[in-house]
């Protein structure tokens, strides 16, 4: 087993293609218990096994979502973030709030999948914001210059506007209105 990581609440080493997560078992057992259940809808790493202060998972190989907008060509970058607000109306839809996901750039890896990862802070909320927070990422100045260069223009009024529709809703018409705002446009 080898160190690969650290991150706030845990340190990460690998095992081959096993990454392992250690740390405080409050946080640990959270993720877990996340995993576990956010697995079920295709989100997250593939959980192996778990003890009450580690977790296996499978090693998820790619680079974070903010390297990738900025080195991504414009369809490819567009059809990752579609994927992305797809999972957030996921965790939405489950009434989960992931957190950092107005600020996720170590928190989403683009490989053969695009995968979120650190569920550690997870929990169960009526309001969750998930679909807004990334939202919020995307029309953040330095991410929306990025996108401005590659042509994805973002009209931030008017996602602002649909966004705040959506989170009274969180029905599937208001989130496709999102998408089409500046993901299906030209």
């Amino acid at each position: 087993m080898e160190y690969f990581n650290k991150g706030k609440r845990g340190k990460i080493f690998l095992e081959g293609s096993i990454a392992i997560k250690k740390g405080e078992s409050k946080h640990i057992l959270n993720e877990i218990k996340w995993l576990k259940e956010l697995n079920k809808h295709k989100i997250g790493p593939k959980l192996i096994s778990s003890g009450k202060t580690y977790f296996k998972y499978k090693f998820v190989k790619g680079i974070f979502i903010t390297k990738y907008i900025e080195d991504g060509n414009k369809n490819k970058v567009k059809k990752v973030l579609i994927d992305i607000l797809k999972q957030c109306k996921v965790l939405d839809k489950l009434k989960v709030n992931k957190l950092e996901m107005h600020n996720p750039y170590k928190h989403i890896i683009i490989g053969k999948k695009i995968v979120m990862i650190d569920f550690e802070r997870c929990y169960k909320t009526l309001k969750p914001k998930n679909v807004s927070q990334f939202c919020q990422f995307l029309i953040s100045r330095n991410i929306k210059k990025v996108l401005d260069k590659k042509k994805i223009k973002i009209d931030k009024r008017k996602l602002i506007k649909l966004v705040k529709k959506y989170k009274e809703s969180y029905n599937e018409k208001d989130f496709r209105n999102i998408l089409r705002t500046f993901f299906l446009s030209k």
